[in-house]
């Protein structure tokens, strides 16, 4: 017998905008919690905070505490699946078993879990992220492919046709700038690496077996400096909006990574600037919180 799931509005009504089969895949939810449940011997518990997938705490039959992940099977889920098959539990969160066909994923629990995010001190914060990215880093692996980062630059073409050409609520500069930035870096980039893709401080969590593992990556083939970018422009707004914090994030980076300053800077304002339009394009909000990032990080490029 399926369990009754409460499913809370905003999430339903995110994975039924964002996906095409996002409703028939909320109405058989409950079943596909049941399916795991018997598939793995687990218990499944409340869910935690909700966005386009459905992830909720669990116990094995041992009493062992896990993580259940469920979403619409989609390009980027599968992406996340091979990356934590790749990454074999090394600086990020075991992937302990999996089904990308279904959209299913059985998880290391980690524990206390607070996220990177929770320390007052960001140039910890920087210091212990940069660890992270260095821990991950590793050839892309044979099989399947990942998308490139020139790829997802092409994001911009679609901004340019949704508005015949303009950039819409975008400033023209930044975009302009953007694009600019996204051409140079690309044509002077290092030999790509298998990187996160998303690697924030709310996808960094507090660990037991390791100071630190990321979670939820989008597995991303580019060079280890695109790698900064996610952190540059989080969290908002306290931090990201400050230059001065911006300023030594980019010092303790140059420092720890030994990435030039203005690459730090260039790969943060071109991604804050696509960030926006992603934003803008998923759901019409959000978007000027990374404007104003991609701002301040224009104002410090060229004198970090």
């Amino acid at each position: 017998m399926a369990p009754i799931v409460e499913i809370p509005e905003p999430f339903r009504r995110t994975v039924s905008e964002a996906f095409a089969g996002g409703a028939a895949w909320l109405e058989a939810l409950p079943s596909l919690i049941a399916e795991c449940e018997a598939r793995w011997k687990i218990t499944v518990g409340a869910p935690f905070a909700l966005t386009f997938n459905y992830v909720a705490s669990a116990l094995t039959a041992e009493g062992e505490p896990v993580v259940l992940k469920l979403g619409v099977p989609n390009p980027e889920l599968a992406g996340e699946i091979r990356a934590l098959q790749a990454y074999a539990g090394t600086a990020a969160v075991r992937l302990l078993d999996s089904d990308e066909n279904r959209g299913m994923m059985l998880l290391e629990r980690i524990e206390p879990g607070d996220t990177l995010a929770s320390l007052a001190d960001d140039e910890r914060a920087t210091r212990a992220a940069a660890q992270v990215m260095r821990d991950l880093w590793k050839p892309v692996p044979s099989g399947p492919r990942f998308p490139t980062v020139a790829e997802w630059a092409r994001g911009f073409a679609k901004l340019r046709m949704r508005f015949d050409g303009g950039t819409g609520p975008l400033p023209a500069r930044l975009v302009d700038q953007a694009e600019g930035l996204f051409r140079d870096l690309l044509s002077s980039s290092e030999p790509s690496v298998l990187l996160h893709g998303d690697l924030h401080h709310c996808n960094i969590l507090a660990a037991r077996r390791r100071p630190w593992l990321a979670i939820d990556p989008k597995g991303l083939a580019g060079e280890p400096a695109y790698e900064a970018g996610a952190l540059l422009r989080n969290p908002g707004p306290h931090r990201c909006l400050d230059p001065q914090v911006q300023r030594r994030r980019v010092a303790v980076l140059h420092e720890e990574l030994g990435f030039e300053k203005d690459r730090i800077l260039g790969w943060g304002l071109a991604q804050a600037v696509l960030s926006a339009w992603w934003s803008f394009e998923d759901s019409g909000t959000d978007w000027q919180s990374q404007c104003a990032c991609a701002e301040v990080l224009a104002n410090l490029l060229g004198n970090p």
